[in-house]
């Protein structure tokens, strides 16, 4: 049980972050589906949203340079779309726009693996072997991977080819087009200057904490005695007990690993009470008892840093990847640009 506010990710978003059809900006040289009007309502009143298409799963969709797409791989790139994009809806009027721009991401990955495909990769089933089990380190058991699969209507062959597709394609791009790509110390620092505010870091602490958790259901009587565990653990670190070894073996918060350390945070990121009493503290000190929707707290502040602007030479190498990337996005959307003039491309999708 963590003190943060962001929640969990779903299974399926997980998956699809992990799998998707091409490396993430490489889609498409279109843009991603936008989050379209609102739903429509049904003669009840009701909103509905538009129903995927009635269309057999192997049925093909369309061709590219005689390579069949099918119609299970456009759902399953409907899927990640919207996974992506939680609040999206599509109403009936606009399933086939939507289809449309689905598929045209499809066709662009297709055209990007048939070239990729003339490229050798040494040791590619070993890399295909990592790739996966890195996505199933993502998971708390192999059952809810396994579900988060088939909720993408695959199967775990299935898994393996898109994997290999993924890598075809990442290696093309890499040698290809990435390779030729840099970013020069000029742009580096323009970048810089022009969004100085988005290199101003806020005050934040580094803290540790022992929490005995209760449930927002507990009975009175659990409530209690875990309000009793945390004041005895209170008085042994009062008689000097070491925090990160009470912490390893009483916390219930997964950080007890750590020895309760929840790295840095600034304001914002944790629950108001545990913010309040964090921020609070001195370096070294620790807090009373502190109670939040969680249970029961001890804080103890490891170190604190003061608001500050991140200085260039600290910046640049994020800088030049994002500015990489972005050069390296629209050097692959040129390419698909001109790939598509020469393609045979087929669309049959009814």
């Amino acid at each position: 049980m963590h003190v943060r506010k962001s929640l969990a990710t779903s299974t399926l978003l997980a998956i699809t972050a992990i799998f998707c059809f091409t490396p993430a900006g490489y889609a498409a040289e279109q843009k991603p589906a936008k989050a379209l009007p609102a739903t429509t309502a049904d003669a009840t009143g009701s909103a509905t949203t538009a129903k995927p298409a009635e269309t057999a799963p192997q049925e093909v969709i369309a061709r590219v340079n005689g390579e069949p797409i099918h119609a299970i791989e456009l759902q399953r790139a409907k899927k990640v779309i919207m996974s992506n994009q939680p609040n999206m809806q599509i109403p009936p009027e606009r399933q086939k726009e939507f289809d449309l721009q689905a598929l045209s991401q499809l066709t662009s990955a297709e055209l990007l693996y048939q070239a990729g495909k003339q490229l050798e990769i040494k040791d590619i089933d070993q890399q295909i072997e990592a790739k996966i089990n890195q996505g199933k380190s993502r998971f708390t058991d192999p059952e809810e991977f396994k579900k988060a699969v088939q909720a993408l209507d695959m199967t775990e062959k299935d898994l393996l080819e898109y994997t290999r597709r993924d890598l075809v394609i990442s290696n093309f791009i890499q040698q290809n087009i990435a390779a030729k790509v840099t970013v020069s110390e000029e742009e580096s620092k323009k970048f810089y200057e022009d969004n100085i505010d988005k290199f101003k870091q806020g005050e934040s602490v580094r803290a540790s904490h022992i929490l005995i958790g209760v449930d927002p259901s507990a009975t009175a009587d659990d409530k209690k005695k875990a309000e009793e565990k945390i004041s005895k653990l209170r008085k042994e670190l009062a008689g000097g007990a070491d925090f990160a070894t009470l912490a390893k073996e009483n916390s219930t918060c997964p950080s007890s690993q750590q020895g309760g350390d929840l790295g840095y945070f600034g304001k914002g990121q944790m629950v108001p009470p545990f913010e309040t009493a964090a921020f609070a503290l001195k370096k070294g000190e620790v807090s009373d008892i502190v109670e939040t929707q969680f249970g029961y707290h001890i804080i103890k502040v490891m170190d604190s840093k003061k608001s500050e602007t991140v200085a260039y030479k600290d910046a640049k190498a994020r800088i030049d990847d994002y500015l990489k990337s972005q050069k390296v996005s629209t050097a692959v959307n040129d390419y698909l640009v001109e790939a598509r003039k020469t393609a045979e491309i087929e669309v049959l999708l009814k």
